[in-house]
């Protein structure tokens, strides 16, 4: 069986791309296809919701973070098993960042280098006829990215859906499906994103309403038949994860306040022979002491900060843990290793203080990007001087940054310095950097 490829794409965010995505593979999977989902650029939330979808899980492929090689080896193994693998686009199709050619985080350099045509998701709320010109736009941008065909979103009537229509014919471009505007079918939201898929208790019915609409509305026949052949797989090789695993034995934070962690360094930590062993500082639980490092991954503390705060089987058990093993914390998992997260209300809870700094949600400030961090120390992440890429996107501020010695040195995408980052005490780091992938020989 050769696996096929298709791109879900956009022109911008909040046009509906997830949504059809998720429609596509929980119709796919219902007709017996064996469909599987990845994600471009960095995201957590949305991999979530395609591995409810899909039943298995949905990876990050991201063209600035991932060196090539990476890349390459990372869509194989999640087309390993499949009939069809879906990609969703982040943000616009040709958006990304950086002046690498094929190497700028958008979808369309995955579109250019596996040659995945594109399912072109448009949002026609408030144009008509104009939707050709922006179809023909994105079909002619790029030579090495092939429009496939478009899927009209949030169409008001017959008489918009047919005037729409019309004109793509005109322009040559093929229509795939036409959905009309409905709110029961709108995904809840919150400030990083889609509410988790996991707090998301209507979930499978919501799942199965899609499923229904893809059958209704999308001409699945059409979208399938332009599915391409991906390449062929990664020849086997010495195996080198996105990040060396931080041990043996990983203790991994995992509940609602901790899920901000990418398949594609749990993949390649187990393929190196590393164990993940989950626990729930939510139910209070400490590390298990059986393991020899602590992972603490991003996600939503400042949602639960007073029951953290509370959790002192959790605190006192991680106190403990820090005393004679590695512990990191990425974004949220920073937070929490700090001296107190103030929430939005602008109460304070006492953390771990494993970390000397104070965050603070009450003083929201959108911080995004690539980044790329150079290492001051060895620490879980690497040896000093190892460079990592990676992304911030976290509305917390830093009120005290406290005297803990920096983890890393940032740059962003452009390769302007942004200063010291994180903090390290002993066996401790963190920052507010999510890692992607090492950029060293491993």
């Amino acid at each position: 069986m050769t696996p096929r490829g298709l791109l879900v794409a956009a022109p911008r965010s909040g046009g509906g791309k997830t949504t059809i995505m998720l429609a596509l593979l929980a119709a796919l999977r219902r007709r017996g296809i064996a469909v599987r989902a990845a994600k471009s650029g960095p995201d957590y939330i949305d991999p979530a919701f395609h591995e409810a979808a899909s039943g298995a899980p949905s990876p990050t492929l991201d063209s600035w973070s991932m060196p090539p090689s990476l890349l390459d080896r990372t869509l194989s193994q999640a087309a390993s098993e499949a009939e069809l693998l879906l990609v969703e686009s982040a943000m616009g199709l040709f958006d990304g960042a950086g002046d690498t050619p094929g190497r700028r985080g958008s979808a369309a350099d995955l579109a250019a280098r596996y040659r995945l045509p594109v399912l072109l998701v448009l949002d026609v709320s408030g144009q008509s006829q104009s939707v050709a010109a922006v179809a023909r736009g994105f079909a002619s941008h790029d030579e090495r990215v092939r429009i496939a065909g478009v899927v009209l979103n949030r169409v008001g009537s017959p008489r918009h859906h047919a005037g729409c229509a019309q004109a793509l014919r005109d322009a040559g471009i093929a229509l795939l499906g036409s959905v009309t505007r409905d709110p029961a079918l709108a995904l809840p939201e919150r400030h990083l994103g889609l509410v988790q898929a996991r707090e998301h208790g209507a979930l499978p019915a919501l799942l199965d309403a899609l499923a229904g609409m893809a059958e209704r509305d999308l001409d699945l026949g059409a979208i399938l038949s332009q599915a391409a052949a991906l390449p062929a797989a990664t020849p086997p090789g010495p195996h080198r994860p996105a990040l060396p695993p931080p041990g043996q034995r990983i203790a991994v934070a995992d509940d609602a306040a901790f899920s901000f962690l990418y398949p594609h360094l749990v993949s390649g930590w187990r393929r190196a022979g590393a164990e993940i062993v989950p626990f729930s500082p939510l139910a209070d639980q400490a590390p298990p002491e059986t393991c020899d490092s602590c992972w603490l991954p991003g996600g939503y503390p400042e949602l639960h900060a007073a029951r953290l705060s509370a959790a002192h089987r959790f605190r006192d058990g991680l106190v403990r843990f820090a005393g004679t093993r590695p512990v990191h914390g990425e974004c949220g998992g920073h937070m929490v290793l700090g001296a107190a997260l103030i929430d939005a209300s602008g109460d304070t809870h006492a953390m771990t203080g494993l970390l000397g700094h104070t965050t603070s949600f009450a003083r929201r400030r959108l911080h995004l990007g690539y980044r790329e961090a150079t290492l001051q120390a060895d620490t879980m992440l690497g040896a000093a001087g190892a460079r990592l890429r990676g992304h911030e996107f976290h509305y917390a501020s830093t009120t005290d940054p406290g005297a803990d010695a920096p983890l890393a040195m940032l740059a962003d995408a452009a390769g302007n310095d942004l200063g010291a980052a994180g903090g390290r005490r002993g066996l401790v780091s963190g920052s507010f950097f999510h890692v992607i992938a090492s950029q060293e020989p491993s």
